[in-house]
């Protein structure tokens, strides 16, 4: 019995470029390329305009990580045809964010500034000084350096300063009670 997820065929959009080479997957699109080692007892076959993933269903260890294989394999395939982004607010009183090359100064009232420098395929954007906006090509990847940048000063639940996500609600609690 094979995964749910596992099963699904991956659509191929136009101008992507899959390459399989024994348990080698590669994927060009118009944003880059990446690559990825298909776990033993799972095999890619392009069919088409889509990507289907099978499993050995004789292992089970192999099926247990089939929809994860297809699931990596499907966000690769977005990710350098569309690509993704993660964007962040800057909410707080004197907290802002401006450019320092390529990377990114914090200033988020500490008494010293932050610099965050973009690991390699991730680049920032700064539509103001109180947004962020990280984008790459790789889903993990721009997830993890989002969460790093929120990391620096999370947001608090008393006045809600802070880095939060821009679809992030911060639940609020009440302050100490006054006479």
């Amino acid at each position: 019995m094979a995964s749910h997820i596992g099963k699904l065929p991956i659509t191929i959009p136009s101008g992507d470029e899959i390459t399989i080479n024994g348990q080698e997957f590669t994927v060009k699109g118009p944003k880059g390329s990446d690559s990825y080692t298909i776990p033993e007892g799972i095999t890619a076959k392009v069919e088409g305009d889509e990507l289907i993933v099978s499993a050995n269903d004789d292992l089970r260890p192999t099926r247990a990580k089939h929809g994860l294989a297809r699931s990596i394999m499907a966000s690769m395939v977005k990710g350098v045809h569309d690509g993704y982004t993660k964007s962040l607010d800057i909410v707080g009183t004197g907290y802002r964010a401006q450019m320092k090359g390529k990377g990114i100064e914090f200033s988020l009232g500490y008494s010293h500034t932050i610099t965050v420098e973009p690991p390699e395929g991730i680049e920032f954007e700064l539509p103001n000084p109180n947004q962020v906006i990280v984008k790459g090509t790789d889903k993990q990847v721009v997830g993890q350096v989002a969460a790093n940048i929120r990391k620096l000063r999370a947001p608090e639940p008393y006045k809600g300063k802070g880095i939060k996500y821009s679809d992030e609600r911060i639940r609020r609690k009440a302050g100490k009670a006054g006479k």
